[in-house]
């Protein structure tokens, strides 16, 4: 195992650039860092030819490309991934000829067998491929990943949940995504089995360092330093407990009441979440997940094994691989938040987003291009053209 910047005092890693017309496969998982970078590389997208590097993807994230690849579901509600997404982006890799590309999904991760990842690896180049991992600390993914979870329809709670995926053999419900994502010497072990270890580099993510990712990808990538830079994302922002648990009590009800899952992809995820995460900032008065101890420490000698075991694999790790069995330090019980209650206004906001979404709003905009969501747009200009709306079909009666 190559292993680089792994002291305290090293976090930023700078290892060799990638052979030209490499074609970079980003697999994620979830939960460690990959919005951001596909926000930057995004953003970026029409500077990075002059460097030679090509993002090919037609937006910030080729979920149901990913989705389609690994043969795996949609989010509840969500458009159902088909082969045509799949296809479309291997055109668009393929139409980078012998430039570097890179494409990066966290859902690449959900493919769950050697024949669907040599599959994948194939159409988008074979030997040029290079697949890149980028991990986290367990114990601080368990907290994020449970309330996307939770975002996607699940209405168990934290402590439950994490006895089943820790103490509940065979540790598959009621997610049984977790442990194929997060199992991370496996998830390794699946892709450099197709690869080879010489082609797969690990990048262990510092929290401490928030541009330092950013640093890894434009070294590897031959870019200039700097070039990369963060994308303000409140969309992508975790739900605190008290919003979590709100969601997670709506969940009950909602699939108690045999509603439709389009409904609940529309109204709640992308109407009620979404305008609540946009308009509405964590303060530090709101209590944040919090992992009982016994949960961290299962979780810490869990990725004490997982990081033994990638060492075996020969793979390339940049950063410290003991960072991954870190647990936070316990908050002062002094100095604990007040106790876990959504405040009226996210409330509020919440249930306005699903009102905006239900109505259906657009913006009419003279440029197309410009158009947003219903998430992207100001809660007034909402309300006007809800206000419109209505007086429309009351002259209409």
């Amino acid at each position: 195992m190559e292993t680089d910047c792994t002291t305290d005092d090293a976090p930023v890693c700078r290892p060799e650039p990638l052979p030209a017309g490499t074609r970079l496969l980003h697999i994620g998982p979830h939960k460690t860092g990959t919005t951001s970078i596909q926000g930057a590389l995004f953003a970026a997208k029409d500077r990075l030819p002059a460097h030679g590097v090509e993002f090919p993807a037609h937006t910030r994230h080729p979920m149901e490309a990913a989705l389609a690849a690994c043969a795996r579901p949609a989010m509840i509600g969500d458009i159902v991934p088909t082969d045509r997404h799949w296809t479309t982006l291997v055109k668009q890799v393929e139409a980078t000829g012998r430039r570097t590309s890179v494409v990066s999904s966290e859902f690449f991760a959900d493919a769950e067998d050697g024949a669907t990842v040599a599959r994948i690896v194939r159409q988008l180049g074979g030997d040029r491929v290079h697949v890149l991992v980028t991990l986290r600390p367990l114990v601080r993914i368990m907290p994020s990943q449970w309330q996307q979870y939770v975002q996607n329809g699940l209405r168990m709670g934290y402590e439950d949940w994490l006895r089943h995926m820790l103490r509940k053999a065979p540790y598959e419900q009621p997610t049984p995504s977790f442990w194929r994502r997060h199992g991370h010497d496996r998830l390794v072990e699946r892709w450099a089995a197709v690869v080879g270890p010489e082609r797969v580099t690990v990048v262990v993510v510092d929290d401490r360092d928030r541009d330092g990712l950013m640093r890894t990808f434009e070294t590897l990538l031959g870019l200039p330093e700097n070039l990369l830079q963060p994308v303000p994302d409140t969309a992508n922002r975790s739900l605190t407990l008290a919003e979590t648990e709100m969601l997670r009590n709506l969940n009950k009800e909602f699939r108690g009441n045999g509603l439709p899952d389009e409904l609940y992809s529309r109204l709640v995820r992308n109407g009620a979440v979404m305008h609540m995460k946009n308009a509405c900032s964590p303060t530090p008065r709101d209590v944040k997940i919090s992992t009982p101890a016994w949960a961290a420490e299962a979780a810490a000698a869990r990725a004490t094994e997982m990081a033994e075991r990638i060492a075996r694999t020969g793979v390339r790790v940049l950063g410290n691989p003991a960072l991954l069995s870190a647990v936070p330090a316990s908050p002062d019980p002094a100095a604990a938040p007040d106790e876990a209650r959504i405040a009226p206004e996210v409330a509020a906001q919440a249930l306005y987003g699903a009102l905006a979404a239900a109505a259906g709003a657009p913006v009419r905009h003279a440029d197309p291009a410009k158009a947003r969501t219903v998430h992207q747009t100001p809660s007034k200009e909402l309300v006007r053209v809800l206000g419109h709306r209505c007086l429309k079909k009351l002259r209409r009666h």
